[in-house]
């Protein structure tokens, strides 16, 4: 692959040679033509006074159908538009000089732009079509290289289901992209070929087309069931929302209802609306679920989902949950809490040592607005090394909000900490520190604190801090 300039100017060189052009580059990479094409006016101007070989060809012939595929690949990207333009119709006899042609497809020059679009479109089949793709659709993203894309849209709505399946399955995410739009207003594939690619294609746009053209065919299929089934099961939660908004469209919205516990907030909230349009209430759902504060089965999904269409009274639902067995669950109605704005910080800090990673996150998130309610020395224990290291992060959260110098000592604390992660998070903590307005002038701890971390500064930077906190410089 021609990656940067210097490579691709020495396949110029050798290409004036007449080196052969499959062997200089990386004939299948749109990337390695277009490199080319920029390289030949690189070295034109800045580096033929010590290239015998490009001296040679810089004395073109009068007659370009004299020249070699390479000679003439170079011919088509010279500086000299006269050139190119003299160049595109001997090259439009070669078949692999017509990436060259698509690029100047696009060119400043408007007579070298009008013959090569007179060229690609003579042509330009199928297969060609098919091989070119990615260049041309890179190539149309230039301020003139719409046509391109045009004409390949034109040759493309004649491809075989075969050869549009190439294109559906392209390494290329452009070229995906490109032949499912294709696909979609061409209806070339039916609505359950399209919710299998909305499921298997790893591309979120595609994923969201294809879910979309799903359900706007859905009224055409009889298969229902083969179209929202692979819908439903996705692991994406777009692709799962499209399948639950299309259940009122199937006439089937009694199956949106175990989506109301949904991992995914979007997928909760299309599975409330389908509910509601038949007649339902969500939150009688949600909240007779939650009222089993120790039921095994009970899914995270409903806890949160009852705060997000619930009000604060549901809080008496959610409190008893916070001992619940399940990590989850016991995440999710910290986070209801704080969503219905019910937050206690005397009742919650217990939960900064669950042994959920995922509660004490949650918990740390609610607590931060009222950090300076939490006992200072309490929360230094808790970055202690023989702790769980999402006890210490959330700790270490929870006194960095505080500020001052409970701050600095925490953050000093654990500049030492087993975990490298938080040794750098602690460490740019202590660069980032300033003794607030509260933090008394000379203390003599903020002058040891700054000299155990004096690693991290400058000595100029040293002094400046010391001398903000009132000590001798």
């Amino acid at each position: 692959m021609l990656e940067d300039i210097e490579v691709a100017a020495a396949a110029v060189v050798r290409l004036a040679g007449g080196a052969p052009l499959r062997s200089t580059l990386l004939v299948a990479d749109p990337r390695d033509w277009l490199a080319l094409d920029a390289a030949v006016r690189e070295v034109a101007w800045h580096r033929s006074q010590s290239l015998s070989q490009w001296d040679r060809f810089a004395a073109l012939p009068t007659d370009l159908t004299q020249l070699g595929e390479s000679q003439l690949a170079l011919a088509l990207c010279h500086r000299d538009g006269r050139i190119r333009q003299q160049a595109v119709r001997p090259a439009a006899r070669r078949p692999g000089l017509l990436p060259l042609i698509v690029i100047r497809c696009a060119d400043w020059v408007g007579p070298v732009r009008e013959r090569a679009r007179q060229v690609l479109c003579e042509r330009l089949d199928v297969n060609a079509a098919l091989d070119l793709a990615p260049l041309i659709l890179l190539v149309g993203r230039r301020g003139k290289g719409a046509f391109g894309v045009d004409v390949l849209g034109q040759v493309l709505s004649r491809a075989s289901p075969t050869q549009l399946a190439a294109l559906l399955t392209a390494s290329d995410r452009m070229v995906r992209r490109y032949a499912y739009r294709l696909a979609v207003e061409g209806r070339r594939l039916s609505a359950v070929e399209l919710a299998r690619s909305a499921v298997r294609d790893q591309d979120s746009v595609v994923q969201d087309l294809c879910a979309t053209a799903a359900l706007t065919a859905l009224g055409d299929e009889h298969a229902q069931a083969d179209v929202l089934s692979p819908l439903l099961s996705a692991r994406n939660p777009r692709i799962r929302a499209a399948g639950v908004t299309g259940l009122r469209r199937a006439g089937r919205p009694e199956q949106a209802e175990p989506f109301l516990s949904d991992r995914s907030a979007l997928v909760r909230a299309c599975a409330r609306y389908v509910v509601r349009q038949t007649g339902g209430d969500p939150t009688a759902w949600y909240r007779e679920r939650c009222d089993a504060p120790r039921d095994p089965a009970l899914p995270p999904g409903a806890v949160i989902g009852l705060a997000e269409c619930g009000n604060r009274a549901d809080a008496g639902l959610l409190w008893p949950l916070l001992t619940h067995p399940t990590t989850g669950v016991r995440a999710r109605a910290v986070a209801g809490l704080r969503a219905l704005d019910c937050v206690d910080a005397k009742r919650l800090r217990p939960l900064l040592d669950d042994p959920g990673a995922g509660v004490v996150r949650e918990t740390v998130v609610a607590l931060l607005p009222s950090a300076h309610q939490l006992p200072t020395d309490w929360l230094l224990e808790r970055t202690s090394p023989e702790l769980p290291r999402h006890v210490r992060v959330g700790a270490f959260r929870l006194l960095a909000a505080q500020g001052g110098i409970a701050a600095l000592r925490a953050a000093v604390g654990l500049l030492d900490d087993p975990d490298a992660k938080l040794r750098i998070w602690a460490g740019q903590s202590v660069q980032r520190w300033h003794p607030p307005a509260d933090v008394r002038r000379g203390d003599p701890e903020v002058a040891e604190l700054l000299d155990r971390s004096r690693h991290l500064f400058s000595d100029y930077v040293l002094r400046r801090r010391k001398w903000e906190a009132g000590l001798d410089s």
